[in-house]
């Protein structure tokens, strides 16, 4: 059942995108004391997610902040060195924090999967953003299928 507003994150180990190399991390305590803005991209260096998802948050950084985010961060059903990468080129890495999702299993845990098969991809995370409080949910926009308008950084910025 997907997550909803009000619902505590599932534990699940995801792996942060650091400058010394990839680093095991639970959810649990990443996102306990904490507000985080965090938003889901199909995958690293895709056309929408590239051109218009990461832009727009980074863009935002310094409005989130001022509206009380501790922190941003992006995850993707690739591998640490890929997001780590994609960062790079994009000048993130001072900005928002790369969680790497290689085996969907925070995309599944969440229930918030789609299968990109068709476009060879496999099982990727849907697009989505969502602020975190302390571990639970507390807002939550999920796009439908081929969308980007809820999970951008101007939508939940007006929903701070």
């Amino acid at each position: 059942m997907t997550i909803k507003v009000g619902e505590k994150l599932p534990p699940v180990t995801i792996t942060k995108v650091t400058e010394h190399g990839p680093e095991a991390i639970d959810t649990t305590s990443y996102f306990a004391g904490r507000k985080v803005a965090l938003f889901s991209v199909p995958g690293a260096f895709t056309p929408t997610c590239s051109a218009k998802h990461l832009p727009g948050f980074l863009d935002k950084a310094e409005a989130f902040k001022a509206k009380g985010v501790d922190e941003i961060a992006c995850t993707a059903v690739n591998d640490a060195f890929v997001l780590g990468a994609w960062s790079k080129s994009n000048g993130a890495d001072d900005t928002i924090t790369m969680l790497a999702d290689g085996n969907a299993d925070f995309a599944k845990a969440v229930d918030l999967v789609f299968d990109g098969s068709k476009f060879g991809m496999g099982t990727r995370g849907q697009r989505y953003s969502m602020l975190v409080e302390d571990g639970v949910v507390t807002q939550l926009n999920i796009e439908g299928p081929g969308e980007f308008r809820v999970s951008s950084a101007e939508h939940m910025l007006e929903s701070l």
